[in-house]
Formats: structure tokens, C-alpha cells, sequence
């Protein structure tokens, strides 16, 4: 078992981030296409949950992936397409903006339309997928710790 860094994970003293104090660093490239950065904010492995905040330049998208968890977002800044966008039988969210994800929430692409920033606290694993919703890699507060302590 690998060993990780406890500074995601202190339960008992809590957590703060000073966020600005952060460097961004690249998402993994093969979640996403184009030159999405991170910081991530908080691991709960009590819950399986795992906090970030995203910046995502105009025509970044996240790869197709299943919320195997629900999660909560808060678009900070920009304009981006979930599930299709609201002509596909999605949301087209605007900032500021909030959404919920439900389990199993299907997304064949998440889209930026301009440069954009949001917030998303995941309860859960993502399962990225294939065309035929296949999983290719399934996506843990353990895989994106150790992403991040890669960075």
C-alpha cells in the first residue's frame, strides 16, 4: 500500500487552504483534453470524497466519465456545457452558477466555452469510459491524491 501524505487527511484538526498560496498544477492529460490546471483542496477518506478547484481555458472539456458518487459544483467563472449543455438535455452553466450530479451521472463530455473556473466537491469515485461506456479508469480520492502529490 502506498503511503500518503496525512496533510490531505487530518480529520480531527480540520483544513484550510489558502488558496492563492496554491500553485495550479496540469490535470492528468489523459482526463482531459487541453491544458486544464488544478488545485486540489481536500481528501475525506472516511467519506471517499475529494474537493478541488478548476481552471479550464476555452475549449478545454473534461474526457466521458460516470459519477459513481453525486457531487456539487460552484462555477466561479465562465460558461461550460454538462451532459450535452441545455440543447442536448443537459445544463448550459453560466457563472455563477451551481449544480448537483447525481450518482450515475453520464457526462460523453464536460465543455468550455471561455476561459473558466469552478469548484466541485465529489462524493465518490469518477469511472472515466470509453464510447461504449466501458470503464478505462476509475478515478479515487487515492488516485487523485497521489496525482496531486505527483504534481
Amino acid at each position: 500500500m502506498t503511503d500518503y501524505n496525512v496533510e490531505h487527511q487530518e480529520q480531527l484538526i480540520g483544513r484550510y487552504v489558502q488558496m492563492d498560496e496554491q500553485d495550479w498544477v496540469p490535470f492528468p492529460a489523459a482526463l482531459c483534453e487541453g491544458p486544464i490546471t488544478w488545485k486540489l483542496l481536500n481528501v475525506s477518506p472516511e467519506m471517499g470524497a475529494w474537493t478541488a478547484i478548476f481552471d479550464c481555458p476555452e475549449g478545454s472539456s473534461f474526457n466521458a466519465h460516470i459519477h459513481i458518487g453525486p457531487g456539487e459544483y460552484f462555477l466561479t467563472k465562465g460558461k461550460m456545457s454538462v451532459r450535452g449543455g441545455d440543447d442536448r438535455g443537459g445544463a448550459t452553466a453560466v457563472a455563477p452558477g451551481y449544480g448537483y450530479e447525481p450518482c450515475n451521472a453520464r457526462h460523453d463530455q464536460t465543455y468550455f466555452h471561455e476561459d473558466s473556473e469552478f469548484y466541485m466537491t465529489f462524493l465518490g469515485p469518477l469511472a472515466f469510459i470509453d464510447a461504449d461506456a466501458n470503464p478505462i479508469a476509475i478515478v479515487s480520492w487515492q488516485d487523485v491524491q497521489a496525482a496531486w502529490e505527483a504534481s
